[in-house]
């Protein structure tokens, strides 16, 4: 392969008046804002939904299935193109126009947020419900037998437990959303991918872009990785999850 490698291709000037490394930065902090405000979309209507089909009530629990059965069965890049393109145009002509003359980079963050944020919900929602369907009925029937209403059987007693339960796949939806973030590229943010693309097509250096690129996002999900297990491990109840550790016995 006759193939000029330049490594210090990332101190070069990029067209901004920026060196391709500060543009690669740029792209990550995109990525990371992105991610950061999709998971928090995602945590919180996952949770509510799942939920509400874990509740007695048929209507809610029909509600919560018809939600994760509509945004998990749609591809991705379809629910990405319909947020950004479609939208504006179902909404009422007022609120259409508005969102149309959002000008870049934020008309095409939040369509992106919102995209990403619901889309992992659905999947969520899923983890949430079968954690709280793995824990005994015996906790519910208890916490209700104390006098608790509903409400607070799930704050104090159902969603504490099962969250601790359902960690480790919270983690691996956690670094999926990440790893999707890239959809974003699709619509024009200008997310890490997408700065990588604007790089390789400049300096014509694709390996090294791809690479400085594809280690930026091991080393964002390995720190994501290590911040999950510490939070695991901190929110721990000793004999909870797993098997009990034998205690040594002094000889």
């Amino acid at each position: 392969m006759n193939y000029n490698w330049n490594w210090l291709v990332f101190f070069d000037e990029a067209p901004g008046g920026v060196t391709y490394l500060q543009t690669l930065l740029e792209g990550l902090a995109w990525t990371i804002g992105t991610a950061t405000l999709s998971w928090l979309l995602a945590l919180s209507m996952g949770t509510l939904v799942g939920v509400a089909r874990t509740t007695s009530m048929p209507w809610a629990r029909r509600l919560g299935t018809m939600y994760v059965e509509l945004l998990r069965n749609v591809p991705l890049l379809v629910q990405m193109f319909l947020w950004y393109f479609v939208m504006p145009e179902l909404v009422p002509r007022s609120l259409g126009d508005a969102i149309k003359q959002i000008a870049p980079p934020w008309g095409i963050f939040i369509p992106a947020v919102l995209c990403l944020g619901f889309y992992t919900s659905s999947r969520v929602a899923e983890q949430v419900r079968a954690g709280i369907e793995s824990l005994p009925a015996g906790q519910r029937m208890a916490a209700t037998a104390l006098g608790l209403e509903s409400a607070q059987v799930y704050r104090y007693v159902l969603l504490p437990s099962s969250f601790r339960i359902i960690l480790p796949p919270l983690t691996s939806e956690l670094l999926n959303l990440i790893k999707n973030t890239s959809v974003a590229f699709t619509i024009g943010l200008f997310e890490l991918v997408g700065a990588a693309r604007s790089m390789q097509e400049f300096s014509f250096q694709v390996f090294e872009t791809f690479a400085l690129a594809t280690l930026f996002y091991l080393i964002l999900n390995l720190v994501v990785v290590r911040s999950m297990l510490l939070l695991e491990r901190r929110l721990a109840v000793p004999g909870f999850i797993g098997p009990v550790k034998a205690e040594k016995v002094a000889s």
